[in-house]
């Protein structure tokens, strides 16, 4: 969990760092969209690349958005095991006993963990590179038109940025509360499944007890510092679209444009 980067802004000066939070918000939508829509390696390839090179751009280490993807290796495993049971279809790659596995849940789980793979490094790329309170006020921008239901866009662009922002707290706490559970003897790692299963289950009071606490203090200190739900509010940073923001829409809504071609084209 030390390696998990999502949700975690990394203060330095770099061209994915200038890009205006409203452009990065679109790009994300199109991107996720982009990644969605083709069955193409060659599709999912391009989307990569661009990938890395905004990871390069930003000054973050793909080796570290690499390392971030470590906790979700017994979800890929568990989706191995399901589509290898549900699907029925293709070729039989390998038997085991009298067990086939056959060629499309193989590819069938090698395009979702795919999927998901590139959403996760999109959002990375995001939070990363973005301000919690540059965050905000995209995602406000954004939901803007809602305001003429009354929505509440401020409040709920502020509750989204701030759980953002709470995910690698919740997670240094979390490794915090196990190595004191292992200073007195609680053993994560070996043991059986009911003892393993017991020791997980004591993390829960203490963790929600520390969310709580960094949560009454986060209201604390907003409060002390004037905010007010629903308050009409100036801004010190007024946002612009410059013409890196188009050119970065433009790249991302080219790469959209291209994954639907592929589907009829590839």
């Amino acid at each position: 969990m030390n390696n998990l980067v999502f949700g975690k802004y990394i203060p330095i000066d770099s061209l994915i760092h200038r890009i205006d939070p409203r452009a990065k918000l679109i790009g994300l939508f199109l991107m996720i969209a982009a990644v969605f829509i083709p069955k193409s390696w060659i599709v999912f390839g391009v989307i990569a690349l661009f990938i890395a090179i905004g990871l390069i751009l930003a000054k973050i280490g793909i080796k570290m958005i690499v390392q971030s993807f470590k906790p979700m290796i017994m979800m890929m495993i568990f989706l191995l095991v399901i589509n290898s049971l549900t699907i029925k279809t293709g070729e039989v790659l390998f038997t085991i006993g009298t067990f086939e596995i056959y060629s499309d849940a193989i590819f069938n789980t090698l395009f979702v963990i795919v999927r998901l793979l590139l959403m996760i490094s999109i959002t990375t790329l995001l939070t990363a590179t973005t301000k919690p309170l540059d965050l905000t006020m995209g995602i406000e921008w954004m939901l803007k038109p809602l305001q003429i239901l009354h929505f509440p866009t401020h409040e709920v662009a502020m509750m989204v940025s701030i759980a953002l922002r709470f995910i690698p707290t919740i997670i240094e706490e979390t490794i915090r509360i196990m190595n004191a559970q292992k200073s007195r003897g609680v053993d994560f790692e070996n043991g059986k499944l009911g003892e393993k299963i017991t020791a997980i289950l004591a993390l829960i009071v203490p963790l929600f007890s520390v969310a709580f606490e960094r949560a009454y203090e986060l209201a604390d200190a907003m409060e002390a510092r004037g905010y007010v739900p629903g308050a009409e509010r100036t801004r010190y940073h007024v946002l612009k679209f410059e013409f890196l923001d188009f050119l970065f829409i433009i790249i991302c809504a080219a790469i959209l444009a291209f994954s639907i071609a592929s589907r009829f084209y590839l």
